[in-house]
């Protein structure tokens, strides 16, 4: 059977870290007697440039028509006017809108060697492994927008069907972990969040009895975060909080390369490491891809996978326990985005 991935490299070191991908895919194609099918498409500024759309509609269909997507990164300084009509951004919302990808999933492991990479005392690091489920499709992100000659307002709207569904999903993982889930939001002062909180509290109690819940106001979990980060099993929240506090969450391993998240919906799965495009070091070969080929390990366990996923994951903690860093790592490190990738491939 052929599995057809659309990849979307992207702007920045997008179209590096995709390679990356595309290199493990191959290798475990080869091992695992698997036949992967990847072809590429146009998103973000790169599309703006040929197309004049962040997503074209090419796009839109192949990745529908895929089993799986995987995306690099978009954006960068040449795309950056806050007043364009379009920007790069709007390709990656527009394609969670259309391939209906509601719940975004962002696990966080500390890696042992990497202890001193991290800002955080070694010992407040100890037993660290959490996952942020982020609400993807609603907030403020995807309200109405209106710019006015002298204010502008940003609409947050959620449903209590939206909160549910993203509950459950958060639910299910913290079932199969710790059975703790940590449902964050701004109930003091939002209205949103009191209706999340409601909501959320309902599934847990008619739902999933057995799961510990405990609710937090984002400002008092993103200072938890620090201060005893081991504290988090599955934490659960809405778009924007997400956003931050997944990034936040990406400091304790070290490195926003080390992080991987999918965003998945009913029928389609969108897999993409957490940074950014990186311009300052785009084209220079050394971008960190591991965060790109543990979002494709995660791919692999959403196409039912298991051993292939689990064989590029203990992969990429080989290559790291062996001291293949690159420079966002180890300080004055030589290691080219090819030779972690070679890495990863002997390994597995």
């Amino acid at each position: 059977m052929t599995i057809k991935i659309a990849c979307l490299p992207g702007d920045g070191i997008g179209p590096e870290v995709a390679d990356s991908v595309v290199s493990v895919l191959e290798a475990v194609g080869k091992k695992y007697n698997q036949n992967f099918e990847v072809n590429k498409y146009l998103i973000g500024g790169c599309a703006i440039d040929e197309t004049g759309e962040p997503l074209p509609q090419v796009t839109i269909d192949a990745c529908k028509n895929a089993d799986a997507v995987f995306l690099g990164a978009i954006g960068g300084p040449k795309w950056d006017d806050p007043n364009a009509k379009v920007r790069p951004e709007q390709g990656l919302l527009k394609l969670r809108a259309e391939l209906g990808v509601f719940s975004n999933i962002r696990p966080l492991t500390v890696f042992p060697k990497l202890l001193d990479a991290s800002p955080l005392k070694p010992e407040l690091l100890e037993n660290v492994d959490f996952v942020v489920v982020r609400e993807l499709t609603g907030g403020i992100y995807f309200g109405e927008k209106y710019r006015g000659t002298d204010y502008a307002t940003d609409e947050c709207k959620y449903s209590e069907k939206e909160v549910e569904r993203i509950a459950k999903v958060a639910c299910e993982m913290a079932m199969q972990r710790g059975k703790r889930l940590t449902s964050v939001d701004k109930a003091n002062v939002l209205e949103t969040s009191r209706l999340w909180r409601d909501v959320v509290s309902r599934v847990v109690s008619e739902n999933f009895p057995e799961i510990e819940l405990e609710h937090q106001l984002v400002d008092s979990c993103a200072m938890k975060m620090i201060q005893n980060p081991s504290h988090f099993d599955v934490i659960l929240t809405e778009n924007m909080f997400g956003d931050i506090l997944s990034d936040e969450a990406s400091v304790l391993a070290g490195s926003m390369g080390l992080l991987a998240s999918s965003s998945i919906g009913e029928s389609s799965g969108l897999f993409e490491p957490i940074h950014g495009s990186a311009p300052d070091i785009a084209g220079q070969g050394i971008a960190n891809p591991y965060a790109s080929i543990l979002s494709a390990a995660m791919m692999l366990r959403w196409l039912k996978l298991e051993t292939e996923a689990k064989a590029v994951e203990d992969a990429v903690h080989e290559a790291i326990a062996n001291n293949v860093l690159t420079q966002d790592l180890a300080n004055n490190s030589s290691v080219t985005t090819q030779d972690a990738t070679l890495a990863v491939i002997e390994y597995l």
